[in-house]
């Protein structure tokens, strides 16, 4: 089950990384806010995919220690810390040189929920329910 939850972990990191890659592309051309150089593509991409890995690694440990209870609890707390997550771009302390710095929670915020999003929609295609 270890190496399930792992490939779900990357995959559903990767798809959130590539998601929020075209939603920030498409808030670049609708709103014309550039934070390119604070939201970066590779820290896109390496934030969305660890936060998948250590996804994997959490739904993996409390499978392994709460048996038949590890789903509903890895499901509640990986929601309530995707929640927590969003504290972080709204306290973010941007460069003085940034061009419209009350934009940036609207670019990052949702992209705090793809990788939850991502895992919750590929998770029964790599783990069955075990009857």
């Amino acid at each position: 089950m270890f190496k399930r939850a792992l490939l779900l972990g990357f995959v559903s990191g990767a798809l959130a990384g590539v998601a929020s890659l075209i939603y920030a592309k498409v808030y670049h051309d609708s709103l014309g806010a550039d934070f390119s150089k604070i939201a970066t593509t590779a820290g896109i991409m390496i934030t969305s995919t660890a936060g998948g890995l250590l996804a994997a690694v959490g739904y993996w440990l409390l499978n392994k220690w709460l048996k038949g209870k590890g789903e509903i609890v890895f499901n509640f707390v990986f929601t309530i810390l995707t929640f927590v997550s969003i504290l972080g771009p709204f306290a973010a302390k941007l460069p003085l040189d940034v061009e419209a710095p009350e934009l940036f929670p609207g670019l990052t915020v949702p992209m705090h929920f793809f990788p939850a999003l991502a895992w919750f929609t590929l998770k029964p295609l790599f783990i069955r329910q075990q009857p």
